[in-house]
């Protein structure tokens, strides 16, 4: 760790607090999601946070039990119990250290930033709409007293969180706001709702246990669908949130080494009767808006969070869920890319529906499925335009052979327009294709050049084929006769074929 400041120490140690205190609700209320205890979701916070904030590649962001998990394993814990829960998380944890360790993290670069806005903007709504459940008093809304009571210390903590800074920094405002209303419910005697309504969060230290479930090919072929969505999840939620954290700081972070921890974390979590866990959007903005950019904060955050659960829970318990919702309503704000709304009308159609659909589905669906939709979209996308761009120009070299000079890229998306550009026919005996300004890509690309020659062969012309790569002539079949190689002047770059691996 770096030596920090004792600025940047008391910085990193008041967010690590601020962090733990949003973090007990999040981690029950995710827990009653997947019908497992309280406490199950508490260590997962615990186990996560501390986990990944020691070996991580991306300090300052925060992760622990999250609803984008807790709802996929609903079914498997009603259906088959929280044992086949706590395996599926030791998988879950094997298959992302897999994933770290063929350093497939790096892919996450390829993402676009269309998609990328949509994911922000999708999960701050989330977040926002997921404080609504607060204002419900077993499963009706509040009414009346209580309901202006929970929206007025709700008001409150947003408006100290929003005015304080412009009058100190001392403290972190997010964390004078919940102490504020926090001693106000309490010195007045208010009765609202608290985070002890919840459940509790009183406990011991987490315990080794090994999930009671036959170690048999059974019960591999139970857990293993739901591992490898929660390992999909986890990895695309936390190495999007790296992406997010690394453009608000202006650094880099390490997504392979954060995928190793991830799955580390999990591992550790599913052997600690833990629900596993991954990155957190809302804590993670709360932490880097806090000024905190350190390991630190997350090692504080997750050892006030086991000092609530084995010292403190009774006082943590009276925290009044107003301030905590009022905190997350602030941090639904903030994390909202407010500025993309101006920007749909600027940049290309395509690219605004991307940052639409994904925030959508999201919303709707899950953060997984948007953000394939969104990765797939851009793609074709991408590859339509690229098809349209391959282009010829036609001209008569002094031999009187008729010359095709191609440029642009061709790939399976664009050989229709590439077999168009040819007539065979009533081309003269001699026809050259130029492919010095053209790149060919894929095994799609032969086989509409063997195509090609073969309409050639079959109108009696002589083609011939200038300016291949070495690649394309080793994969060539029925043009491989017609390439005329020139040592010094052919490109020399790889093709994607399967014939070459």
């Amino acid at each position: 760790m770096l030596k920090l400041t004792p600025s940047e120490i008391k910085t990193n140690v008041l967010s690590g607090l601020t962090v733990a205190l949003a973090l007990v609700p999040e981690a029950i209320a995710f827990a009653l999601v997947a019908h497992v205890s309280p406490l199950t979701g508490l260590y997962a916070a615990f186990i996560v946070c501390i986990t990944t904030a020691i070996l991580g590649g991306r300090p300052g962001m925060i992760s622990g039990a999250t609803g984008a998990l807790a709802v996929v394993m609903v079914n498997l814990v009603t259906t088959h119990g929280v044992e086949y829960l706590f395996a599926t998380v030791l998988l879950m944890g094997v298959l992302q250290l897999l994933f770290a360790f063929f350093k497939l993290g790096k892919f996450i670069r390829m993402v676009p930033h269309s998609v990328m806005l949509g994911f922000v903007n999708g999960l701050a709504i989330v977040i926002f709409m997921a404080q609504f459940g607060h204002f419900k008093m077993a499963g009706s809304w509040m009414a009346g007293h209580q309901l202006w009571l929970m929206l007025g210390l709700t008001g409150l903590t947003v408006a100290i969180i929003l005015v304080l800074p412009k009058f100190t920094t001392i403290i972190p405002s997010t964390l004078a706001a919940i102490l504020i209303v926090a001693g106000l419910v309490a010195g007045l005697g208010i009765e609202t709702k608290t985070v002890g309504d919840m459940g509790s969060i009183a406990g011991g230290l987490p315990q080794f246990h090994l999930p009671q479930v036959p170690f048999n090919l059974a019960t591999l072929y139970v857990i293993f669908p739901y591992a490898l969505i929660l390992a999909a999840i986890g990895l695309i939620e936390t190495l999007l949130t790296l992406n997010l954290v690394d453009e608000i700081t202006d650094t880099r972070g390490r997504p392979n080494r954060e995928s190793m921890a991830q799955g580390l974390a999990n591992l550790i979590s599913g052997f600690f009767s833990a629900m596993g866990g991954c990155a957190m959007i809302g804590q993670s903005m709360i932490n880097i808006g806090n000024g905190a950019r350190h390991r630190l904060s997350g090692i504080v955050a997750a050892v006030f969070l086991l000092a609530f659960i084995l010292f403190l829970s009774r006082w943590i318990e009276m925290i009044p869920l107003a301030a905590l919702v009022g905190l997350m309503f602030v941090v639904a704000g903030k994390t909202f890319e407010w500025g993309s709304l101006q920007t749909l009308r600027k940049i290309p159609k395509h690219d605004a529906l991307i940052v639409v659909g994904v925030t959508v589905i999201t919303v709707l669906t899950d953060l997984a499925i948007a953000v394939l939709a969104g990765v797939v979209f851009a793609a074709l996308v991408f590859a339509w335009q690229h098809a349209k761009q391959i282009q010829v120009t036609v001209s008569t070299d002094d031999k009187g052979w008729k010359v095709y000079a191609l440029r642009g890229s061709l790939f399976f998306a664009s050989t229709a327009h590439f077999a168009s550009l040819f007539q065979p026919k009533t081309d003269p005996q001699h026809v050259v294709i130029e492919f010095r300004d053209a790149r060919v890509v894929d095994h799609s690309a032969i086989e509409a050049i063997d195509s090609l020659a073969t309409r050639y062969q079959q109108a009696g012309k002589t083609l011939h084929l200038r300016h291949l790569s070495r690649d394309c002539l080793d994969v060539l079949e029925k043009a491989k006769p017609m390439v005329e190689v020139n040592e010094y002047e052919d490109p020399h770059y790889h093709i994607a074929d399967d014939k070459l691996a």
